[in-house]
């Protein structure tokens, strides 16, 4: 992961917007009144949204829905000016690392330009939610910074430079503080996260039933084994025949059989509800090398890349074998909309598990690593999971977490719940020459809670590390801890910083459990994956 930080000097306007969210929950939803100039004012770069929407002559908008679809298809017209800049700037990929660089900005740019029809469409035709909304934009804006913060990996920010100039990042934010007007009507008028029957599109009827059975190894739609003879004796093989079916929502099951699979796997956009199922995480093992100190960015390291919407996998162990002294070497980076990871193994030293953006869920699995070993700007809980610092290079320290929101309106996080904090068997004899810090701020609004772990007595008093000796972030950060136990939990001497906090209140610390931060009873259960919704 590079070490870039996205200053986005918005705070005040977060609170102007927050503040005339609050006062507009008592007037009518669709308020009528204003020109482009008053409704621009309420958003974080109002100048942007001035020039954009009066240069193509809008009409006035009649409400603040209107208002909402007119900024979303000006920021899609600006992703789409970026991609035409994108296709340009590959003339000049002289060199690999350019042209490394180049293939994920490129990628990451149809993502947004994705994310944007997508919440579009989904408004449009009330085939989504807000909350469905935030996610996807918050998405989008974080494709963008993955393409700035990767191209830093190799000193090549001036590279991807002209993908700044279309204003498109400040056109996505401006979405989301929009966007999140509705998201709070919407959960002041009612309960979005009650239990649910209606499961998401690509839940078929027999779907809950076969993923909790038992004999779930017999109904798999193909089998990969390293057996001689074996039809599929690759993962990839498996992959490239499903993405060949017609199979419409339907759930794909590949049986990967106990082996080492030394393959790097690319899950796209259309290949959407595959299950990986293993024999087990110390039995069905994926693993690769990749790393930065290996010439590839920390996006493009990763042994398996996952977009897909609707992923699980479960039984299997993600790996990077590259090092400590290789740099960022991802073993898995998911932004698998819905996905989950049950009884999965993650295992690298610095970026181990690179949660990039979505709503994600991991149950009862384990994470080693050394530096910022789960990093990135999903929204994902991880529950009843094991947290294993390992050792790291002589002088190092080890952080467990570096989360990467970087826009204050996005509704991503990090949440650790009912989790043991442990260090590795390697780590043990050095324990007491080893720093080990539960998290450290990647970006401006970085957001952190641990709740109801145990934390060992390898954890530093102070708890959280500043980033690179700075106080970047200290005071726009969310950081938190509720009901956590063991040596290494006493808050007596942790950061005095004005973003973190000893939560003590259950109704804050529940903003940060399945139900409320990845919306879990509306569409976990129809995973058939074991959940505690609550606190």
């Amino acid at each position: 992961m590079a070490k870039i930080k996205f200053f986005m000097p918005f705070l005040l306007y977060a609170l102007i917007v927050f503040s005339s969210v609050s006062s507009a929950f008592k007037e009518e939803e669709d308020e009528a009144g204003g020109d482009i100039n008053y409704w621009c004012e309420t958003t974080p770069h109002p100048q942007q949204c001035k020039y954009f929407l009066s240069r193509e002559a809008h009409h006035a908008p009649r409400h603040r829905k209107d208002f909402r679809m007119m900024v979303l298809q000006v920021a899609l017209e600006r992703a789409q000016d970026a991609q035409t800049c994108s296709t340009n700037i590959r003339n000049k990929c002289t060199s690999k690392r350019k042209k490394r660089v180049w293939l994920d900005c490129n990628k990451l740019v149809n993502d947004t330009i994705l994310q944007l029809n997508q919440t579009l469409d989904g408004l449009k035709h009330n085939r989504s939610s807000d909350f469905d909304a935030q996610t996807w934009l918050s998405t989008a804006l974080t494709n963008l910074e993955t393409c700035f913060s990767g191209s830093q990996d190799f000193n090549l920010s001036n590279f991807v430079s002209p993908l700044k100039s279309h204003n498109l990042t400040e056109m996505i934010s401006n979405s989301l503080a929009i966007n999140q007007f509705f998201v709070k009507l919407t959960a002041e008028n009612q309960d979005l996260h009650k239990d649910s029957t209606d499961y998401p599109s690509w839940v078929t009827p027999g779907d809950r039933k076969l993923l909790q059975s038992t004999s779930i190894h017999m109904k798999a739609n193909i089998i990969v084994s390293q057996a001689k003879g074996s039809k599929f004796r690759t993962i990839q093989s498996a992959l490239n025949f499903a993405a060949g079916l017609k199979r419409g929502n339907n759930r794909y099951i590949i049986y990967i059989r106990s082996g080492v699979y030394r393959e790097n796997l690319e899950i796209g956009n259309n290949l959407n509800n595959i299950m990986f199922l293993g024999d087990g995480a110390k039995n069905t093992i994926i693993t690769g090398s990749r790393s930065v100190g290996g010439g590839f960015t920390t996006y493009s390291s990763a042994t398996v890349g996952v977009d897909g919407t609707g992923f699980i996998a479960r039984g299997i162990t993600f790996r990077n074998t590259a090092g400590p002294a290789k740099n960022q070497a991802v073993a898995l980076r998911s932004s698998s909309d819905l996905s989950v990871y049950y009884a999965c193994s993650f295992e690298g030293y610095q970026d181990t598990l690179f949660v990039l953006a979505q709503r994600q869920f991991y149950k009862t699995c384990y994470i080693y690593g050394t530096i910022d070993f789960i990093f990135g700007n999903a929204a994902v809980v991880f529950q009843n999971c094991m947290i294993m610092a390992r050792q790291p290079l002589k002088g190092q320290a080890n952080v467990i977490t570096a989360q990467g929101r970087g826009d204050p309106f996005q509704n991503t996080g990090i949440s650790i719940h009912n989790s043991r904090v442990m260090p590795a068997p390697d780590l043990k004899p050095v324990m007491g020459t080893v720093q080990t810090y539960l998290g450290r701020p990647w970006q401006e609004y970085s957001r952190t809670v641990y709740m109801k772990t145990f934390m060992d007595s390898h954890i530093n008093p102070k708890g959280w590390s500043p980033w690179d000796s700075t106080n970047f972030a200290q005071k726009t950060l969310v950081y938190g801890e509720y009901a956590c136990f063991g040596p290494g939990s006493s808050t007596i001497n942790r950061v005095k910083w004005p973003g973190y906090q000893v939560i003590r209140s259950a109704s804050v610390a529940s903003q940060y459990t399945v139900e409320r931060l990845i919306a879990g009873r509306s569409w976990l259960p129809a995973t058939g994956i074991p959940f505690t919704p609550g606190l």
